[in-house]
């Protein structure tokens, strides 16, 4: 009795709550910054910093072999750089809004550059800080939508460990803002949800934050117009409601037409639709849009069609726990697999169970039902772009930033009911121990994501340099099909592993192959280069999409049985 009624004193004290939530801050942030620089960077993060620096892509010599100190000049910041450069390369070069880039830009300069290339863990640091801000902010907005601190803090501890929150924060990336962002706008969404119940004037703060807010959004990734069209499902519903509960005052005219209430949202909605408009010019008039969306919109043939339902559900079982199945050795890989089964049949009757629980309370239930359709309803999107539009959203596992938020204020909300709960049934134990036994779950799999078990990088240059330091005993080229800058990414992240490995051989040369519409494009550039360069040579052609030249032919195939290399597909010729 005495140490309940100490921890009931504990609990209040009013120390205690912004306590707990600072340990949850750091070890977030622990995790996030743990291992930072041990995985190379992946062409997207290629993007981000040489766009952030105001550098550009087109200044690397395509068709000719050149140096990697030639090919990594756009990772050398440039004293004259500014936010203009940052933006005029990135509106030419890509198709992303500008607001990371230009946050890029500036924390960047406060690192120092290792062998004259820009900071990886300078750039990936920004990210990782961001994605850690994230665990006080849905903190907030699980007070604002449930006013429980203990919905609150398991939100927040949920959002500590997750391993698709530390997949996205240890990438230098627009993902960890975009995701702020959205528990922001998603917070303007709650307040207005009760103002709707309660028929109740939305404040004018609000709906000019809101829209500044949507503006933000928009101005950090594209993606967060499916948030918005999310919200808008959600606003729908919120309508259906008032429409038809029994107060005569609220009938359909009042709803659309003359209530303040709605006249307000109205503006929001006006102005979140301008502030996306201002963007289109510089989405359409981007050419390279289309090429660097290509792999999300590959035609759909056999089993692809249900591909994305399992893609789907891969990506939302990480959103909560995720074991080493990208471990190098098979007996783990099953293990893995194995406990991961095993714990999704305990733990899914558990949060089914106290998601009902909180729809059936009168004071949760309608909050509860407008979270999940915030959810619900991004999801139907991703399911309609993919099956109707072509667009298969699902291939990135990280584009379900636009609803990861309140999944988590679900979960918070669902552990909860299981924390208060003294008996799981069968299972024997205490809702406390269950509680602490999925975070601690988590916090494995956030382990496991941070030791690049898990949501391994797409490429992994690191090995590849090493396959060919113990293969080729001669001067090397590499060649490779250029049609856009995420094929120079996959040429610099080789070339970037042999300068800072300051291996004492010959460092490779890279030829980059361009390509437009017609293949053999490619294959001259390749037949030209190889009559240029002395004798004996080392041919490795990676990601190579093209007929091979009639001088490689010439050259002798190589017969080992070497080993298969994330993101690298290759071929190796040996030209004497």
């Amino acid at each position: 009795m005495y140490l309940y009624k100490n921890w009931r004193y504990t609990v209040s004290a009013p120390w205690f709550h912004p306590l707990l939530l600072l340990i949850w801050l750091i070890i977030g942030i622990g995790l996030r910054l743990a291992n930072l620089t041990g995985k190379p960077p992946w062409t997207d993060e290629f993007s981000t910093l040489v766009f952030s620096l105001g550098n550009s892509f087109l200044a690397v010599p395509l068709d000719q072999a050149i140096a990697p100190d030639i090919l990594l000049q756009p990772l050398q910041p440039q004293a004259t750089a500014n936010i203009q450069d940052v933006w005029t390369h990135l509106s030419q070069e890509t198709n992303h809004p500008p607001l990371y880039f230009f946050l890029a830009h500036l924390w960047m300069q406060l690192f120092p550059t290792p062998g004259g290339l820009v900071s990886l863990w300078g750039a990936r640091s920004l990210a990782a800080i961001l994605g850690a801000a994230s665990i006080p902010a849905i903190y907030v907005l699980g007070w604002l939508t449930f006013r429980s601190r203990l919905v609150s803090h398991l939100a927040a501890a949920m959002m500590t460990v997750s391993p698709f929150g530390i997949f996205l924060a240890q990438e230098a990336r627009h993902y960890t803002l975009a995701i702020l962002w959205v528990i922001a706008s998603f917070a303007c969404l709650v307040i207005a949800t009760h103002h709707i119940k309660n028929h109740t004037q939305l404040p004018i703060y609000l709906v000019f934050s809101w829209i500044g807010i949507n503006a933000l959004g928009i101005a950090t990734h594209y993606f967060f117009a499916l948030t918005l069209f999310a919200e808008a499902f959600v606003v729908v519903f919120l309508a259906w409601y008032q429409w038809t509960q029994p107060n005569k005052k609220n009938n359909f005219p009042d709803i659309f037409i003359f209530s303040t209430i709605w006249q307000r949202i109205y503006i929001v909605a006006a102005g979140t639709f301008v502030a996306g408009l201002v963007w289109l010019p510089v989405f359409l008039q981007n050419s390279y849009g289309s090429k660097l969306t290509e792999w999300i919109q590959q035609p759909r043939v056999g089993i692809a069609w249900i591909s994305p339902i399992f893609q789907a559900l891969a990506a939302w079982l990480t959103m909560l726990y995720l074991l080493p199945v990208e471990s190098p050795q098979l007996g783990i890989v099953i293990a893995s697999g194995v406990a991961m089964l095993i714990f999704l049949v305990w733990a899914l009757p558990i949060l089914i169970r106290g998601f009902k629980v909180q729809l059936q309370q009168p004071e949760n239930g309608f909050i509860t039902q407008v979270v999940a359709g915030l959810v619900v309803g991004a999801i139907a999107l991703f399911f309609i772009f993919t099956y109707f539009l072509g667009i298969d959203l699902t291939r990135g596992a990280r584009y379900n930033f636009v609803y990861f938020p309140a999944v988590m204020i679900l979960l918070g909300a669902s552990l909860a009911v299981c924390w208060r709960n003294d008996s799981m049934g069968k299972w024997g134990i205490t809702g406390k121990k269950a509680v602490i036994l999925i975070w601690f779950m988590g916090f494995f799999s956030a382990v496991t994501v941070v030791s690049n078990l898990g949501y391994q990088k797409y490429y992994r240059p690191d090995l590849f340099v090493q396959v060919i330091q113990q293969t080729s005993q001669v001067p090397v080229l590499i060649a490779n099909t250029q049609i856009t800058h995420v094929h120079i990414g996959e040429m610099m992240g080789i070339a970037r592993e042999f300068k800072m490995k300051n291996s004492p051989s010959p460092s490779p040369l890279f030829l980059l192959a361009h390509q437009d519409q017609d293949p053999n494009t490619s294959t001259t550039s390749l037949e030209k280069t190889l009559k240029e360069l002395p004798r004996p040579l080392d041919l490795w052609l990676v990601n190579f999409h093209a007929p091979i030249a009639e001088e490689a032919k010439n050259c002798a195939p190589d017969t080992q049985s070497l080993p298969a290399i994330n993101g690298y597909s290759y071929k190796i010729y040996h030209c004497t």
